[in-house]
């Protein structure tokens, strides 16, 4: 038997979550010692484990709760339709991945045009259009042309977003401001680079927090850490 302190070491599970767990019936202990507090079984932790998965396939808990409870649930037959949304999962992954790095070529130009010169710019381009060419949000970007003077001043108020972002950044990246400030930004970049969809978004999201690049340009102008905060607020408006 274990204790739920024990339970959350070993899985990395808050206390609170297995709580809440217990308050919903979604896990309850197999036992509780004289004192009140809860005892764990390995029954108990190979239904943590269906939990955990289905928690993994982002599915609701009244929906997990649902299903493993249900008298007929087949364990061997969960586990082989979770290893096959896993995998589904996996491709879609890997897509938007490829899809993201793609987007990049967009995304890095839109950025800071004064970070390249034009030979660099137009090697840009030429990736850009070998890889990307065929897609909406490309084709979208390519036909907004501007001159210079206004590429620079559309840079300088693009940038001053993640300025922002930067005062928020002592706060909650769910919050309402920041939430908020990410429907600023999908708007901004919608009304003058191209569609920004919520899959663009997410791209566009993951790359300010690992691209150094990326990080380097937000960092500069919103403070040490805005770029990794405007991701997460990124992240959490996606995922709603």
């Amino acid at each position: 038997m274990m204790t739920v302190k024990q339970v959350s070491e070993l899985t990395g599970v808050s206390i609170r979550t297995l709580r809440y767990y217990d308050e919903i019936g979604l896990l309850p202990p197999a036992s509780h010692t004289g004192g009140g507090y809860r005892l764990y079984d390995d029954t108990d932790l190979e239904r943590l484990q269906q939990i955990l998965l289905f928690r993994e396939l982002e599915f609701p808990l009244k929906d997990i709760q649902r299903i493993v409870s249900s008298h007929d649930f087949d364990r061997k037959k969960a586990l082989e339709q979770q290893i096959e949304l896993l995998e589904l999962k996996k491709e879609h992954l890997e897509n938007l991945i490829s899809f993201a790095r793609g987007i990049k070529l967009i995304g890095v130009r839109a950025v800071d045009f004064s970070a390249f010169d034009t030979s660099k710019i137009d090697e840009y381009t030429k990736r850009a259009k070998e890889k990307w060419g065929d897609t909406s949000a490309y084709k979208e970007f390519e036909s907004r042309k501007r001159s210079e003077s206004e590429n620079e001043k559309l840079m300088e108020e693009f940038m001053k977003l993640f300025a922002e972002f930067g005062e928020l950044k002592n706060g909650s990246p769910e919050s309402d401001e920041a939430q908020a400030m990410v429907k600023k930004l999908k708007g901004f970049i919608t009304e003058h680079f191209y569609t920004c969809t919520d899959e663009i978004l997410s791209g566009l999201g993951k790359m300010y927090a690992a691209d150094s690049e990326f990080r380097e340009h937000i960092n500069s102008v919103g403070g040490s850490g805005a770029a990794e905060f405007a991701a997460a607020a990124i992240e959490a408006y996606c995922g709603k």
